[in-house]
């Protein structure tokens, strides 16, 4: 029989500290001769982040003690590593040079000058060059961005392989070594915005001619080029709406399957893979819907895609060798872990999970899709995650608390993997909604560009919105209603703070305050990423300051906590020090927690532990139940006559 209790007040054993303990970051997979490597972050190791690989005899550690496998192209990384024959080539974060690991040989060399920043690297079929996307400073304020090559026979040999773009990714080489694909795009479009894809002739002595466009504009998203076994040119293009697989034959581009889904996601990073192919008629793909995700096998003779039965919702860096697929995998009652999938038998091996902690399953909630109407006649998405725990009930008609997550991009969406940090809320009795608001990704181009000219309007309206919706529904209790995100979904947060009277308090994790701030002080790759959020800036600057929640703090007047990253280049911390400043003079309870050494996004287990439980504290203080914690952050009391 559960104990009768107040939601929120309800003891679980999903802490901090378990979630952290042992808990791994799992990245990008990928085969070479038959050994499987990935990229492993781990927060306990002050969120270093090492290659791993699998022979068959388990789990080890390629990269030696101490080396922390990370890029800071874009801020945001990504493709830091890639192995060919054997031969390990990754960025360090210590100097953010290339290495070579020469197979069994423990001393890595470093083979790209220092000064430069370095990512989606890829090494041609002959293993005679390095090709990447090089980062470098610029004369004119901005880094330059460019393609480069590096000669694995004499590496002080450098040439500029691509240059002339604002940005580049994607260097991509077919079997023979003879053709090199790659994208590029120019300021103001973002990657799902707007890209173009060219492909150019390769040689053993490196680049031959100019590249020749394929496809893409300023209209038209193009993402992961790949080539067929016999090298036909394979891409995935939003012009149809929705990401789809196009393939280059003769010049002509052709749909290899038209769907209402999308086959690939934002580029927020380098070494992003959807796909893979099997052989030179089928290829294996993940690809979602409003329904899901799902693993499918097309076969492009006829255009039909097969469905995997796996038990998985969530499917990233899909890399195929032979019979065998890799992925990174997960559902709502499974944590991410790198896969193994036998495509002849169907047999699913998890060689790493990226928990340690067995979970109580009477512990995890299982989100439930919701669409919601919207104030304007429209209608936008969320994941509903009811309170759930075995040993409790709520008392009497009391309906539980709810936290709103805005996630960031705020081109990104909602997951259903399992995720400790959601479980560690509804454990305790609250309910928790992660809101697709409109803008969000996973649900075609005309759902995306929603946002286009409405961010700080149309996202903040939808996490509003939802809290109605649900409240009309009897799932919550729309007084103690809380709203939290990080990044640009610490923008939503603050917006739905100041300019709304809906929620009770609220959490920013390194969120954005002063669009204008962002406007003038953000890194490249973001630079005019606002432009078509919100306007052109400074020709705009009404739209900036209007939505900005520093300038109408007046209109804030309920408590918040903040946590920031003291090294971020995405959101500097003074951002998150202006509000604070203007709560303290508005006298509103508040908490500022700031976090040495972090950047954009915490990958310490220290300070993941305190940002989970300092937002729990800060809330239960807030709503007055019982949170069963010591004071672990400040709250700053209103000073009294």
């Amino acid at each position: 029989m559960p104990n009768g209790k107040s939601f929120g007040s309800w003891q679980s054993r999903i802490t901090s500290a378990a979630i952290t303990r042992g808990s791994l970051r799992l990245s990008q997979p990928r085969w070479d001769r038959g050994k499987l490597y990935w990229l492993e972050g781990r927060p306990e190791e002050g969120g270093r982040q090492c290659i791993m690989c699998d022979d068959g005899n388990g789990p080890r550690e390629v990269t030696p003690p101490g080396a922390h496998v990370r890029s800071r192209v874009h801020e945001y990384g990504g493709g830091e590593y890639t192995v060919r024959d054997g031969w390990v080539f990754y960025s360090d974060l210590g100097d953010e040079r290339v290495y070579r690991l020469a197979p069994k040989v423990g001393t890595p060399e470093p083979i790209t000058p220092t000064g430069s920043r370095y990512a989606d690297l890829q090494v041609s079929p002959d293993g005679r060059w390095l090709v990447y996307v090089e980062e470098r400073p610029g004369s004119g304020g901005e880094p330059e961005n460019r393609l480069a090559a590096c000669s694995l026979t004499n590496v002080r040999t450098v040439r500029s392989v691509v240059a002339g773009y604002d940005f580049v990714s994607f260097p991509r080489f077919d079997e023979a070594g003879t053709s090199l694909a790659f994208t590029a795009w120019d300021h103001p479009c973002m990657p799902w915005d707007g890209t173009q894809l060219f492909r150019m002739a390769w040689s053993d002595s490196g680049p031959l001619g100019t590249p020749r466009k394929v496809a893409g504009s300023e209209t038209e998203s193009i993402f992961q080029p790949a080539w067929s076994p016999r090298g036909q040119l394979t891409f995935t293009s939003d012009r149809s709406g929705w990401w789809n697989l196009y393939r280059e034959d003769e010049g002509h581009i052709h749909a290899l399957c038209r769907r209402e889904a999308e086959f690939a996601g934002p580029q927020w990073v380098f070494g992003l893979s959807s796909y893979g192919y099997i052989d030179e008629e089928r290829v294996l793909v993940s690809l979602s819907d409003v329904g899901g995700a799902s693993l499918a096998r097309l076969e492009l003779g006829h255009a039909s895609l097969e469905p995997l039965e796996l038990p998985y919702t969530v499917f990233e860096g899909v890399s195929v060798e032979g019979d065998r697929a890799c992925f990174i995998g997960a559902s709502p009652t499974s944590s991410p872990a790198v896969c193994v999938l036998d495509l002849k038998t169907g047999y699913v091996e998890e060689v790493r999970s990226s928990s340690q902690e067995a979970v109580d399953p009477s512990l995890i909630s299982v989100p439930e899709h919701v669409e919601f109407p919207t104030r304007d006649g429209e209608s936008a998405h969320a994941l509903l995650y009811r309170p759930r725990n075995a040993s409790y009930a709520g008392i009497g008609n009391e309906r539980p608390p709810l936290l709103v997550k805005s996630h960031g991009g705020p081109t990104g969406a909602a997951s259903k993997a399992l995720d400790l940090r959601v479980q560690y809320w509804t454990s305790r009795g609250f309910a928790l909604v992660d809101v697709d608001y409109r803008g969000s990704t996973g649900y075609g181009r005309a759902y995306r560009e929603k946002l286009r000219g409405n961010w700080g309007v149309l996202d903040v309206t939808d996490c509003v919105d939802v809290v109605a919706f649900l409240a009309q529904a009897g799932e919550v209790d729309e007084s103690r209603a809380a709203i939290s995100g990080g990044s640009a979904g610490g923008f939503t947060t603050l917006c739905a703070l100041t300019f709304h009277d809906v929620f009770r308090a609220g959490a920013s994790h390194y969120g954005i305050g002063d669009l204008e701030a962002l406007a003038r002080d953000t890194h490249k790759f973001e630079s005019r990423y606002l432009d078509s959020l919100v306007g052109p800036y400074p020709e705009r600057r009404d739209l900036y300051v209007e939505r900005s929640p520093i300038h109408s703090t007046e209109r804030l007047s309920c408590p918040v906590i903040f946590f920031q990253g003291l090294e971020d280049r995405v959101v500097p911390p003074n951002q998150a020090e202006s509000m604070v400043r203007a709560l303290a003079e508005r006298g509103i309870k508040h908490a500022y927690v700031s976090f040495e050494g972090e950047q954009h996004g915490f990958r310490r287990a220290e300070n993941i532990r305190m940002a989970m439980d300092g937002e729990f504290f800060f809330y239960s203080e807030i709503f007055g139940f019982e949170s069963g914690l010591e004071e672990i952050v400040e709250i700053r009391e209103p000073e009294r006559n």
